[in-house]
């Protein structure tokens, strides 16, 4: 089993760039909106706790599955223990299953990022992204949290850092199917 987490902050292409993998590779897609966007739909609201349990769901059933592994995307604040703890208990939850863990940290600049807020994708698969100016917004409030790790702070032995302003997510995927032989 593989796990692939793809990080990073808002808009900067984690669901994009993880459809691009799943295309080149035997991975399925989790995409953390795959679990948000119903949630507000039934509930009319963001509802955490509802949409930790499902990811929970999700995680253990698949962990436990025959798959060859799974790309899951995470806006992770570094600077906030509870996301630390988050991914230390997704890793908890694969590891039984002899998984082998993977991080790739996409980057880019807020204008790129802004710019990236707007394509149809992101809409299709985010209909609570589709207000534009409240989900900019969203992107300037990001600034309270530390979204870009540190130097050697990523507990990941598979870590991959990629500036992904400059090429496409078909480009991005093939690098990381390359760097980690997927």
């Amino acid at each position: 089993m593989k796990l692939v987490f793809i990080i990073g902050s808002g808009a900067v292409g984690k669901m994009t760039v993880g459809q691009e993998l799943m295309k080149i590779t035997d991975l399925s897609l989790f995409h953390n909106h795959m679990t948000i966007e119903p949630v507000i739909e039934v509930f009319g609201y963001y509802d955490p706790q509802t949409i930790a349990e499902l990811r929970e769901v999700f995680f253990t059933r698949f962990a436990a599955s025959n798959n060859y592994g799974m790309i899951f995307t995470y806006m992770w604040a570094f600077d906030q223990q509870s996301d630390w703890d988050y991914v230390a208990h997704i890793k908890e939850i694969f590891a039984p299953y002899n998984t082998d863990f993977y991080c790739v940290e996409l980057i880019a600049p807020e204008e790129i990022r802004l710019k990236r807020n707007a394509t149809a994708n992101r809409r299709k698969h985010k209909p609570s992204k589709a207000d534009e100016a409240f989900s900019r917004e969203r992107i300037h409030a990001e600034k309270k949290y530390r979204l870009v790790s540190r130097d050697g702070e990523a507990p990941f032995e598979n870590y991959l850092r990629l500036d992904n302003s400059n090429i496409t997510a078909s480009e991005a995927a093939q690098i990381i199917k390359k760097t980690f032989a997927l």
